[in-house]
């Protein structure tokens, strides 16, 4: 195996994301509680209705009548939602959505009047920060490794300091179970 000590190995994971205009953005982290911000001024009979707008609308949550009211509710949201109801008469109609998965990232509308004329929107960006990175010395090289990350995850090598040498790799993402990559790159130095 060739010397590698004098190669400081730079490895990068990066997550590449691209945002919409005009809602608010809010980045959710993957099986955490996250905080879908709302407010209102001033209804005289305060009517709330969250709507999850992926791949059609989903009711995530609504409030009425002074209490939830959750017999609409979609199935993924179930257990997974709640309002600050001690909040709501200062105008604070925000969700709070627990157990984050994938699958709640999009676009979500926070209505809170009886016409839903009154509205706002919420851009949820799910992710699942690389946590460990592996990196294992073989015969010819490095491999470096992660896994539960998302979005899907790029994996750069490069040198500190800058040199001429040659770097060869090869990467794979997979994705795995519950919407989450794995990345695997092999080194080789010539």
């Amino acid at each position: 195996m060739k010397d590698l000590s004098w190669v400081l190995i730079w490895v990068v994971l990066t997550s590449v994301w691209t945002s919409s205009t005009g809602d608010v953005e809010v980045f959710c982290v993957f099986h955490q509680s996250c905080i879908l911000p709302c407010s209102f001024h001033g209804a005289s009979e305060t009517v709330i209705h969250w709507t999850h707008l992926a791949a059609g609308e989903s009711a995530v949550h609504s409030y009425y009548d002074g209490e939830d009211q959750l017999g609409h509710q979609d199935q993924n949201f179930r257990g997974r939602t709640s309002l600050f109801q001690d909040q709501i008469s200062r105008g604070n109609a925000s969700l709070l959505l627990r157990g984050v998965q994938v699958q709640d990232g999009g676009r979500y509308r926070c209505s809170f009047s009886i016409t839903d004329a009154d509205m706002s929107f919420v851009n949820v960006m799910v992710e699942a920060p690389v946590s460990k990175v592996n990196i294992t010395e073989v015969d010819d090289g490095l491999i470096c490794s992660s896994e539960g990350i998302y979005p899907e995850p790029e994996l750069t090598w490069s040198t500190i300091p800058p040199s001429n040498i040659i770097l060869k790799s090869t990467t794979m993402v997979r994705l795995a179970e519950q919407q989450l990559y794995s990345i695997s790159s092999s080194l080789t130095v010539s």
